[in-house]
Parts: structure tokens; C-alpha cells; sequence
């Protein structure tokens, strides 16, 4: 893992939509933080600190240090609460990790490669179908990113979830349809189609 995330939170002792409210207009997030055998616990997040790691792809698939009064716990984020209109998080929850223990999390793919493979060079189009896949490991064995390499795709290429190279100690946490495409290289698009998609139909 190259990047370290350290998250400063606080106890939350009083509870409720009212106290809630009264946390964010105090540049806070309220939260929750819960896993690993042990009881939940309240807390509160700055909302500014927040913000500026989630700016960081990293932050949604990594493990983090969550300091609480000093005390530092391995966490993952598990949700995130946005309001529905405005660029403010409402809420959010951390899970608490144990290095024993495997975690599932919805990892993002990265496809490498995409611009300089053989079909894109002759003009065809890419199409992502998924952008991210749920993985189970153990935490020392969790990737920020799946590595989808496209160095050898051609015009009507096609990579499916079960042809996606896991990292050692990485499974796919549940593969109802294995032959899923993930991505697809399509040919290029010839001149004049749209416009005929947009022609009215002949009687």
C-alpha cells in the first residue's frame, strides 16, 4: 500500500437527527464506527479533512488509521451519506478491520493501456461495462485498484470478469455470471449512422 491515510475523529455522545444537525452546522460529520466484535461507536469527522480524502481514489478502498481521543483503530469506509443537491457528506461509517479476518470491498478497475492497444489504434471504440468488482481479502492483502491490461485487445475483443487478473490472495467476492464482459472493444463507428438513427422511418 503506498498511501497511509490517517482519519481524526471524536467521540459523539448525543444522538439524533437534531444533534446531527447541529454537528454539520459546526463544519462536522456525524458517524458511526462498528465491526470487529465490538460494540459501535459514535464519532465525528471534519468535514473540510473528510472532504480532501475522498478527493483521493485511494481513501474508498484502503485501510486507514481512524484516531479517537488518541487511540488509533484499522478501518475501512463502508458508506458515505451525500446530500441529495449540494457537494456536503451527511454521514458516514467506518468499519473496523482485523488482520485475521477477510473484509469484502468494491474495489475500482483501472484499465491500463486503453489508447495504445490494437483496436483503439484503428479507430474502435472502448465500452467499460463494470468499473468496479467486490473482492473479499485480508487487509494487508487489500489493492486500491484492479488492473485491467487492454495491451493486446483488438476490434471486437472482449475481456470478461472471470479473465480479469486477481493479485495473490484477491477473490472475487461473488461471480453470479462469470462470461460478464467488463470490457469490450467495438468497432469503429461508420459515417452516416446517426444520422440514419435520427431519419424518420419510411411508410
Amino acid at each position: 500500500m503506498s498511501v497511509d491515510f490517517e482519519v481524526v475523529a471524536r467521540p459523539r455522545v448525543a444522538a439524533g437527527k437534531g444533534a446531527s444537525r447541529r454537528l454539520r452546522r459546526e463544519g462536522l460529520v456525524p458517524g458511526i464506527v462498528y465491526g470487529a466484535h465490538q460494540d459501535p461507536e459514535a464519532v465525528s469527522v471534519l468535514h473540510n479533512e473528510l472532504l480532501k480524502h475522498l478527493e483521493q481514489e485511494a481513501f474508498y478502498s484502503h485501510v486507514l488509521d481512524l484516531k479517537v481521543d488518541g487511540k488509533s483503530t484499522k478501518v475501512v469506509l463502508k458508506d458515505l451519506q451525500r446530500h441529495p443537491a449540494r457537494p456536503f457528506i451527511l454521514h458516514v461509517d467506518f468499519m473496523r478491520v482485523s488482520k485475521d479476518e477477510k473484509l469484502k470491498m468494491v474495489v475500482p478497475l483501472h484499465f491500463l493501456n486503453e489508447e495504445s492497444c490494437p483496436g483503439v489504434k484503428m479507430g474502435g471504440q472502448v465500452a467499460h461495462n463494470l468499473t468496479e468488482i467486490e473482492i473479499t481479502c485480508l487487509p494487508k492483502d487489500l489493492p486500491e485498484f484492479i488492473g485491467v491490461d487492454m495491451t493486446d485487445l483488438d476490434v471486437g475483443s472482449i475481456v470478461h470478469l472471470s479473465e480479469i487478473q486477481l493479485p495473490a490472495g484477491v477473490e472475487l467476492a461473488h461471480a453470479p455470471d462469470p462470461d460478464e464482459p467488463v470490457v469490450v472493444v467495438h468497432g469503429a463507428r461508420i459515417g452516416g449512422d446517426e444520422e440514419d438513427e435520427d431519419a424518420e422511418p419510411e411508410v
